[in-house]
């Protein structure tokens, strides 16, 4: 794309200017240097971000400032971005969703973190491969992993046991199977409140191994259209939901991946779908109310080979022209995953630690003690594998929400499965082509 290549040339010229190709500046320059870093945590999940800033800027042998700055949600990040002038973005480091990933790189904005590394000579082999595996393109990791997550199965073990249910369903077929019993001997009100969210269906395409989009799932080259549709994949996701809608098992509880976490931890559903990220959370609202397991992300049915991909955020350099702060700034992010500090984000937020070495820090040992559900996490993504890293799509944000409205016209009785997948489709390619218009 255009931009891209005009971002590339403006880089190459500036190295030629500084007298070598990938050398940053010198760290006896670095002192006096403040960066700017825009993120999109709130709440506790801010307060361990500004913990890390604070360390940082009181530790850190440079003289470099980090100035956090809170932009609100993820999309407002972006936004904000996209009204900056190019050369003097406002922020240095900046945090995006996973979904932003093929944005980001077609922007012409960014630096690639891999500039960074090989300049550095950081060894991305510390870094966990399955979570790499998302925002590496073309072998270049593009953004550092920082808060990822995978979904989990949440569910009450409580219900299970008085329901006789030993073992936990592996599939949306099993909980099909079980959800009566749940239901009539477990106590439960629903056998599982599985919220309307289009990371979700993204998901259920991994487990079955399949592409959401075309060109390597928009990882060789820009997605100009979806293959959900062609390949089956979605029509079998939404048939098995809508089964479990229409028998009474899984009632439309509402739009986003928060919307089934209420009923579970009120103790209403036997089970629930739900981020990594969403442990705590929910043990401190079920409150030693019931025992609180964790499984797999389901398949759809019990023949599904395929894993899971990550969600969450990853931080990227912004292209401003400077190399003193470029070089600062990969000082501030080769902080930010080191092991300790990511064994204490891991501990604060329940995201996974991105960084192997962090597994033998006392803070993440005493955290599994403690919370010993989030080895569930961290075996599910052991056991995934990088061709299940998902797609990349310029306009996913809004195929998000296109996924989820024709899930909900289906589920309201509007639509037929085969027809939400064939809205869905023509929604998506439309966008898809409009923006590759755009952007040529």
């Amino acid at each position: 794309m255009k931009k891209k290549i005009i971002s590339t040339m403006l880089v190459m010229a500036m190295l030629a200017s500084a007298g070598t190709s990938t050398a940053l500046a010198e760290e006896s320059s670095l002192a006096g240097t403040t960066i700017e870093f825009w993120h999109s945590m709130g709440g506790v999940n801010g307060e361990a971000i500004d913990y890390l800033v604070k360390k940082f800027n009181e530790e850190n042998e440079y003289g470099i400032t980090v100035n956090a700055q809170y932009q609100g949600e993820y999309d407002d990040t972006i936004n904000k971005l996209k009204s900056a002038q190019i050369g003097n973005m406002g922020a240095d480091l900046v945090q995006i969703y996973d979904i932003g990933t093929r944005f980001m790189i077609d922007s012409g904005w960014v630096v690639p973190m891999q500039e960074l590394i090989d300049a550095a000579g950081y060894d991305v082999t510390q870094i966990e491969p399955n979570i790499a595996a998302y925002y590496t393109i073309d072998d270049q990791l593009y953004s550092m992993p920082f808060n990822s997550s995978t979904p989990l199965l949440y569910y009450n073990k409580d219900m299970f046991a008085a329901a006789g249910i030993e073992e936990v369903p592996t599939s949306l077929e099993g909980i099909g199977k079980i959800a009566e019993k749940l239901t009539t001997e477990g106590g439960a009100g629903e056998a599982i409140s599985l919220g309307v969210y289009g990371w979700f269906f993204e998901q259920f395409l991994c487990k079955q191994g399949l592409s959401y989009a075309d060109n390597g799932n928009g990882r060789e080259a820009a997605a100009t259209g979806v293959e959900f549709d062609e390949n089956g994949g979605a029509l079998k996701i939404l048939e098995a939901w809508l089964a479990l809608s229409e028998s009474g098992a899984a009632p439309n509880v509402g739009r986003g991946g928060d919307a089934g976490l209420a009923d579970f931890s009120a103790g209403k559903a036997a089970m629930t779908l739900g981020s990594t990220a969403s442990l705590k959370q929910i043990l401190e609202d079920v409150n030693g109310k019931f025992e609180v397991g964790t499984a797999y992300f389901p398949s759809v049915t019990a023949d599904d080979e395929g894993g899971v991909s990550i969600g969450g955020a990853s931080l990227w350099a912004l292209e401003n022209q400077d190399e003193t702060r470029k070089e600062a700034t990969w000082k501030f992010v080769e902080f930010l995953v080191s092991p300790e500090s990511q064994a204490y984000w891991n501990a604060q937020t329940g995201y996974f630690p991105v960084t192997t070495a962090a597994h033998e820090e006392e803070v993440f040992l005493e955290n599994i003690a403690q919370y010993p559900q989030f080895q569930t996490a961290i075996d599910q993504l052991h056991d995934s594998a990088p061709a299940y890293a998902g797609a990349l799509l310029s306009i996913f944000p809004e195929a998000r929400q296109i996924v989820e409205t024709e899930i909900e016209n289906m589920l309201n009785g509007k639509e037929t499965a085969e027809e939400a997948v064939d809205s869905m489709a023509a929604s998506i390619n439309k966008s898809i082509e409009e923006y590759n218009l755009l952007n040529e």
